[in-house]
């Protein structure tokens, strides 16, 4: 087995008990929030190991959730779960299109402009609201002094092609910049 087939993802965080009956408020990182209860089993961190948990029950709570976790019946048990992130194994995330793909996907990409100049490295990406951005690191000697490049994600403007196979990104992206 690979490592990259144990890596778990994180998709949201637990936070305090809510309730007497061992309910727990649930912050999710998904897109849509109510995604994060389609995927199934959730992994948490206890003492260092992750441990499987399922959810019996959810719902929206003001402009969140709560869940309440199976084998946890009152608000002492739900407190030791308080604050600790929410993991899944990748194969509970839906399978996209050959032009879709997951933003954990791009890290680490080498990022090549249009004329084949080697931009760098995928290290981040950033929601900015109008569009998301790339952050590349440059190579340590690169011509134009970067250190790291900020580029729009903007496909077919920008983007012109996400090579999962050979992990590259080709942009049309001045090196200057």
């Amino acid at each position: 087995m690979s490592s990259q087939q144990n890596e778990k993802i994180v998709v949201g965080k637990l936070g305090s008990s809510y309730g007497i009956r061992g309910w727990l408020k649930v912050f999710s990182y998904t897109d849509n929030g109510e995604n994060i209860f389609d995927y199934a089993p959730w992994f948490i961190k206890q003492k260092g190991e992750l441990v499987k948990v399922n959810v019996d029950s959810w719902k929206r709570h003001n402009n969140g959730y709560v869940c309440k976790l199976e084998g946890i019946d009152v608000r002492e048990e739900a407190q030791l779960y308080a604050n600790v992130e929410i993991l899944i194994d990748p194969v509970s995330l839906p399978e996209l299109s050959e032009e879709e793909f997951y933003w954990r996907e791009l890290f680490g990409m080498q990022v090549f402009n249009t004329k084949g100049y080697h931009l760098g490295e995928v290290t981040d990406l950033m929601e900015t609201g109008s569009n998301d951005v790339l952050v590349v690191k440059a190579n340590l000697k690169d011509a134009f002094g970067q250190k790291e490049r900020l580029i729009p994600f903007l496909e077919e403007q920008v983007i012109k092609k996400v090579d999962r196979e050979a992990q590259r990104i080709e942009v049309d992206w001045d090196p200057g910049f």
